[in-house]
């Protein structure tokens, strides 16, 4: 088991800073092992795109700040450019769902689905509406106002009803 490989994954994939007791934890070791692979990861990101940074006692994964001006370019480009298909399937899943956990919406598309909900989060068409009580707490995804405004409508109620006889 490659500790820091596994620590450099759950970096990336969460959503929140994350400390280190969480990371042992998860891994089954105690907090000096997962503070010298973080203490490693902090190393081997020095002068590249993303960095490691503490704050709080807790770790995240960002872009570097001398890259900030271009990573901004391109989220603002991003929320230029039309939804896909893959967007709009994950969006119809939040609106008739709502709320939902990403997990739930992978389960009724069948496919991975980070990439549709990062989409509809940097547009401000969908947010996180609070936590699931469930293992894990996962984020519970719903829409706001800003899709009615995307959409030029006035209701969730102008959307057609769905023939799902769970909803």
């Amino acid at each position: 088991m490659n500790i820091k490989e596994i620590i450099e994954s759950l970096l990336l994939v969460a959503n929140k800073p994350v400390s280190p007791s969480e990371l042992a934890d998860i891994l089954k070791t105690d907090e000096t092992n997962a503070l010298e692979a973080l203490n490693g990861l902090i190393e081997d990101y020095k002068n590249r795109g993303i960095n490691i940074i503490q704050h709080d006692s807790k770790y995240e994964m960002i872009t570097s700040p001398s890259n900030a001006k271009f990573v901004s370019l391109f989220l603002n480009e991003e929320t230029r450019k039309d939804l896909n298909q893959g967007a709009l399937e994950t969006l119809a899943i939040v609106i008739y769902k709502q709320p939902v956990t990403k997990s739930e919406i992978e389960n009724i598309r069948g496919v991975n689905c980070d990439y549709a909900v990062r989409s509809l989060l940097i547009r401000g068409i969908i947010e996180e509406k609070g936590r699931k009580e469930s293992l894990g707490k996962p984020i519970l995804y719903g829409t706001n106002s800003n899709l009615l405004k995307h959409f030029g409508i006035k209701s969730l109620d102008e959307l057609p009803k769905t023939e799902d006889k769970n909803d």
